[in-house]
């Protein structure tokens, strides 16, 4: 089993987390609507050191968030475990047993925000707790915003460690086999609901 298969998992955690509407006349306001065709989560993990990437997603996202008053923001995803996508139907299958996710006993993740903070320009930092296999721990992640048609693009990226989460139990936790770390990045546009009629 390769580290894609836990790692897919992992980006899909964040993938809806830093949804917000920016028009370009420079006004925010809500956003509900997240064009999935033209968002991405993504992972790079190693194996035996050796850099591994991959990509999966199935997810709801409830948020709120204004560039005037970015403090005000807050954000609710909730993510379907068993929407994992590695490319192998075998290595999918996997992933979603007791060792790694355990999606029957654990099919959601949740993310839920306790703070976004204003870095300086387009740059901000979102703070809040991840549950994930039924622990909750927290979780910083840096991301920009920018302008993009009736929307925004949101990139970022924050490093995940998944022992803290049990992802990878017995022989597969043994970071020497499977890094401990992993880098998620995320590109995602999100789109005023108007928009989209």
């Amino acid at each position: 089993m390769t580290e894609s298969h836990y790692q897919s998992a992992l980006c899909t955690l964040i993938f809806g987390v830093f949804l917000a509407f920016w028009t370009n006349s420079g006004h925010a306001e809500r956003v509900t609507v997240v064009d999935m065709n033209k968002s991405t989560i993504s992972f790079v993990s190693k194996q035996m050191n050796v850099p591994v990437e991959g990509k999966f997603g199935k997810f709801s996202v409830q948020l709120v968030f204004d560039a005037a008053k970015p403090e005000e923001g807050r954000v609710q995803v909730e993510l379907d475990l068993a929407s994992i996508d590695t490319g192998s139907e075998e290595a999918n299958d996997e992933v979603k047993g007791k060792g790694w996710f355990d999606v029957k006993r654990y099919p959601i993740a949740r993310f839920v925000s306790t703070s976004v903070k204003a870095l300086g320009t387009d740059r901000y930092e979102l703070a809040g707790k991840l549950t994930l296999k039924g622990r909750t721990k927290d979780v910083i992640a840096p991301f920009t915003v920018r302008p993009q048609g009736q929307g925004a693009t949101f990139d970022g990226a924050f490093v995940l460690k998944r022992l803290d989460y049990a992802i990878g139990e017995g022989a597969w936790s043994d970071t020497d086999t499977v890094a401990n770390e992993v880098q998620v990045k995320f590109r995602i546009l999100a789109v005023s609901p108007t928009s989209k009629k």
